[in-house]
């Protein structure tokens, strides 16, 4: 029998190696003569780094960088061989793992720490560069990044704005007289989490922005304030980054890569499969285990989950999903691939013991799961 294993990360809890690792032990406790083939993915998100870096043959190095708050941090990005390509996951400058509970607050943080990584990997010499938008704790529309870069946000007076997505209702004009020329040599291609767009009820503010630490008050603002930001690009430079599929990805980051650097906003899940050649080995599988940390109605926006299940589905293999937490808005997985969906959770506990026993609670899972198919064998 042969088992593709194809997870993504549980957020803030175990990478998607740890967790393929996790759900081959528990396979393997059942069906010890079982093939297996771990496949860590990510969907643009945490771990996009780790995946492609070690199958396209690349060295991971670090760099000082500011943090969400401006703190001083070491963030890791990734060269590949030919010397001239970047891997950077805006996560490690600007990621939501990097701020405690009490930290979190997108009206102030800022994506500045990404766009120091994007001035080192220029400085190295990378003419492409790719960058994974998931896992942000920023809500900024990328104004963070674009001021590393040489970029000036003025309001009326002609003075800076101030960081965060909550100053972007004071901005006025755009100042790139001293932007990092570069860029505009540089090919971006962004690798998006989500498909959602810049605004609106779909937008990054009012689907994200809750778990970056917004009240519903503050995601008003929020959504109001990109909708402004999207509006001054608009005029300035002819661009629209309000409604491209994407554009809303890490607080509004995937609109300005769009609008300022000519990206390319692909999904990050169909990059991945692509590198790592992910049809191949599923074709010809018995059954594919993939699973993320929640797995609920933004499932739908370009997760891995669907990702994994759309491929395994052209060749009628059934998917098994795992989650730390199944939400609501589940239906339509069901349609698109996925057989079925299990939490990882066995009795209740919080979310911080959840997150400390991933390891155990996934193998238990898999476990019982194994059970069953082999039952059926």
């Amino acid at each position: 029998m042969k088992i593709v294993i194809a997870p993504d990360s549980f957020k803030e809890s175990l990478s998607a190696k740890q967790v393929a690792h996790s759900i081959a032990k528990g396979i393997e406790k059942v069906i010890p003569k079982a093939e297996i083939v771990q496949i860590p993915v990510s969907d643009g998100g945490e771990g996009l780094l780790d995946a492609l870096i070690e199958p396209l043959v690349g060295k991971i190095t670090s760099v000082k960088v500011k943090d969400p708050l401006y703190r001083d941090i070491h963030a890791a990005f990734g060269i590949l061989e030919d010397k001239h390509t970047g891997i950077i996951e805006m996560a490690t400058a600007s990621g939501l793992e990097l701020l405690t509970e009490s930290e979190k607050n997108p009206l102030i943080t800022s994506t500045f720490g990404t766009g120091q990584l994007i001035k080192e990997a220029l400085d190295r010499g990378c003419s492409k560069i790719i960058i994974g938008l998931g896992g942000s704790a920023t809500n900024d529309g990328g104004i963070g990044m674009i001021k590393a870069l040489g970029g000036k946000f003025l309001n009326i007076d002609g003075e800076e704005i101030g960081d965060g997505g909550g100053a972007l209702d004071k901005l006025y004009s755009i100042d790139l007289s001293n932007f990092d020329q570069r860029i505009g040599e540089c090919e971006i291609i962004a690798a998006c989490d989500v498909s959602n767009p810049l605004t609106g009820i779909k937008g990054a503010s009012l689907v994200y922005g809750a778990q970056k630490g917004g009240n519903p008050k503050q995601l008003e603002q929020l959504d109001r304030n990109l909708l402004h930001y999207a509006s001054i690009i608009r005029s300035s430079i002819g661009i629209d980054i309000d409604t491209p599929a994407g554009a809303g990805a890490a607080g509004g980051l995937g609109g300005t890569l769009l609008g300022f650097f000519n990206a390319k906003l692909i999904s990050g899940i169909d990059l991945i499969i692509e590198s790592l050649e992910l049809e191949r080995h599923v074709k010809d599988a018995d059954l594919v285990i993939t699973g993320e940390g929640k797995i609920d109605s933004q499932t739908l926006h370009g997760k891995t989950v669907l990702g994994v299940a759309a491929i395994a589905k052209k060749y009628n293999v059934p998917v098994i999903a795992i989650a730390g937490k199944v939400g609501d808005g589940i239906d339509e997985i069901y349609d698109l691939g996925v057989t079925s969906i299990y939490s990882i959770i066995d009795q209740p506990m919080k979310l911080e013991e959840a997150m400390e026993q991933a390891d155990n609670l996934i193998r238990s899972c898999i476990e019982n799961i194994m059970r069953m198919v082999k039952y059926n064998l």
